[in-house]
């Protein structure tokens, strides 16, 4: 078990640190194998109808893989965590702030995921076995498995997710096929729906169910032996994975009218299949939360012992999950595409124009305390976006989470254009 492994120090992973790219997709697939990304499914069809959802998802996906594509490969190349880059990026006191956002994300994750474990796992243990099990101690033994998968560190949740993907694999297979068992797939996006969203607002929606992990895909990416590695992890996950995932969902939602997945799968036998959605999905995504969460905390106060945060945070988690904001979901997801994605405008144009050859470990030591610039690009992404989407002012390309990334990487460019001259200083 980790204690003060330099996994989680403020510096970049050791050669021998380094796995082949698949085991990293493995743990990145795991995310989309996840129930939010299946619930997220349904809501986006039961809002748009058949025909806009799937285009909803492909826009979505495309955008989750560009943004997750750039921000792996910059992880797998320097070998630092993606809150050391926000240090390199927003300097030292900047780092502080953006990362206390990222971790209390990352732990408002951790509760909506307890959340989701804890009522799914009541609903189908009641369903199946007719049992009845208490919610308090089903989040408190589920959080303690997931903490001490967390303190082992990333070669835990990757033995996990390298074992378990096939299995989930094989479910949502069954769930897609039970769907077009029932229709055909013209059958299936001839089907009319009252639309309650706009196909702007599936996108953001689904962008916002996993733009956390595709922005802190360095996390894990740092574990690639090369950078093409992020690349790759990031067609598998976001293109493949998530695409099969969303759409089995978005299928089986529109063939039985009904929007509740588990509900769905109890209805065409794959009881089963949903504890292991729930469980084994829960589990992998929910260390890589924490483990993110201890990731930045450490990034901004490195002081901390590492054993005693992951305890702490996953004790805070457990409240987390007990302010059920998941009646919220899609608002909350929404929202999280708006203030995430200029993170990563800031972030890429840095890397890549501004100031490249800055991104290694030595920068961290004497690292700037603070760049307005970089603060300025991610608020003004974050508020023109958000203004856009209540009708405020008109919106750049009708996604918000587009608008948020293009505003934070132009702004940020055009400001610190001069300090190009100073990269290699």
């Amino acid at each position: 078990m980790l204690t003060e492994n330099d996994e989680f120090s403020a510096a970049g992973i050791a050669e021998h640190q380094l796995v082949a790219w698949p085991r990293v997709a493995a743990v990145a697939s795991m995310v989309a194998f996840s129930l939010p990304t299946f619930v997220t499914g349904l809501e986006v069809s039961h809002g748009l109808g058949a025909t806009d959802a799937m285009i909803a998802l492909i826009a979505g996906s495309l955008i989750i893989f560009v943004i997750g594509a750039i921000m792996g490969s910059v992880g797998a190349k320097t070998r630092l965590s993606s809150y050391l880059l926000v240090r390199i990026a927003f300097g030292d006191r900047g780092a502080g702030v953006v990362n206390l956002a990222f971790a209390v994300s990352l732990l408002g994750w951790f509760g909506v995921n307890i959340n989701l474990f804890t009522n799914a796992v009541e609903r189908l243990a009641q369903s199946l076995f007719g049992v009845s099990i208490g919610p308090l101690w089903l989040s408190i033994v589920a959080s303690v498995c997931m903490t001490v998968t967390t303190m082992i560190g990333f070669r835990a949740i990757n033995l996990v997710s390298t074992l378990l993907v096939p299995v989930l694999a094989v479910v949502t297979f069954l769930l897609a096929k039970s769907a077009l068992d029932a229709q055909s797939m013209s059958e299936i996006l001839a089907t009319e729906n009252t639309a309650t969203l706009s196909v702007g607002d599936g996108v953001s929606a689904i962008v916002g169910a996993i733009i956390v992990g595709a922005i802190i895909l360095p996390d894990i990416t740092r574990f690639s032996r090369h950078w093409s590695g992020a690349v790759y992890t990031a067609i598998i996950a976001y293109v493949i994975i998530q695409v099969a995932v969303m759409g089995a969902a978005s299928f089986a939602g529109i063939v039985s009218g009904k929007t509740d997945i588990l509900e769905i799968m109890l209805d065409v036998n794959l009881g089963f299949g949903a504890f292991a959605i729930v469980i084994i999905g829960s589990w992998v995504l929910n260390s890589l939360n924490l483990y993110s969460a201890v990731l930045s905390t450490k990034a901004t106060i490195p002081r901390l012992n590492t054993v005693g945060l992951t305890i702490g945070l996953g004790a805070v988690g457990v409240i987390a999950a007990m302010m059920n904001i998941l009646d919220q979901f899609v608002t909350f997801l929404f929202y999280l595409s708006v203030i995430f994605i200029p993170v990563a405008g800031v972030i890429v144009m840095d890397f890549l124009v501004i100031r490249p050859a800055r991104y290694h470990a030595d920068t961290l030591i004497g690292n700037r305390p603070f760049s307005g610039k970089g603060f300025a690009a991610w608020a003004l992404g974050a508020v023109v976006a958000l203004l856009a989407s209540e009708g405020i002012i008109p919106a750049l390309t009708t996604i918000a989470a587009i608008d948020a990334m293009a505003v934070s990487a132009v702004v940020y460019t055009l400001i610190s254009w001069r300090d190009r001259k100073a990269t290699t200083s």
